[in-house]
């Protein structure tokens, strides 16, 4: 006879299934199968099931964006529709601040006024609160001209909150398929930058689009 199919994850019941088995079996008739060592053998061969199909049913589950529970799942899916997950996101500021040269000149001994005075790209400001320390950065150079009055004046710069971090990878050709994976889990990545530079030095700027109307060749 054929094997009963078992229809319910529940274990007792599947255990039950495996007993109206066994006792259609002629040999098995009148077994005692409560107060036997066969009894183990049940449970062990339900606990099996119940464990297997339970495996099977979330697995299976894992597959559906409907159904998925685990972000990686939901996110591998979601990708299958152009669809990009959002991230963390950095809270934001614009700062405006002079920078006074007069006294660095005086001190130097410059004839000239510098022309120019960059903010590096990185760390700018640090508040402290009583939860801890918040550190903001700006993502790029910014230059601003020197007035005649030897007075450099910022105006609406853009600040993120976070640290400005730098990742390299080294690309083998021969890896069609290969991924680079960002290993700051936290990252914003509508900050992210991909600079792409040649074995000749040459570089180029890669860009995200969210609308592939606006990709350009």
């Amino acid at each position: 006879m054929s094997f009963n199919q078992f229809t319910n994850l529940d274990f007792i019941d599947l255990r039950d299934q495996i007993k109206d088995y066994l006792r259609a079996n002629s040999n098995f008739t009148d077994f005692d199968y409560e107060g036997s060592n066969f009894s183990i053998l049940i449970d062990t061969l339900a606990y099996n099931s119940y464990i297997t199909a339970y495996n099977t049913n979330m697995a299976v589950n894992e597959s559906f964006i409907d159904s998925a529970t685990l972000r990686e799942n939901v996110v591998s899916l979601a990708r299958n529709i152009g669809y990009v997950p959002r991230s963390r996101t950095s809270a934001t500021a614009n700062i405006s601040f002079t920078v006074d040269l007069n006294d660095y000149i005086a001190e130097v001994g410059l004839v000239n006024i510098p022309k120019l005075v960059k903010l590096k790209a990185g760390l700018v400001a640090k508040g402290t609160v009583t939860n801890g320390d918040y550190i903001f950065s700006v993502p790029d150079d910014v230059a601003v001209n020197v007035g005649g009055d030897g007075i450099a004046r910022f105006t609406n710069i853009p600040i993120s909150e976070g640290t400005l971090l730098t990742k390299t990878f080294t690309v083998d050709d021969s890896q069609k398929d290969a991924k680079y994976v960002l290993p700051n889990a936290n990252i914003d990545t509508s900050s992210i930058r991909v600079t792409v530079t040649s074995p000749l030095g040459t570089s180029e700027i890669y860009n995200r689009y969210d609308n592939i109307f606006d990709v350009e060749q």
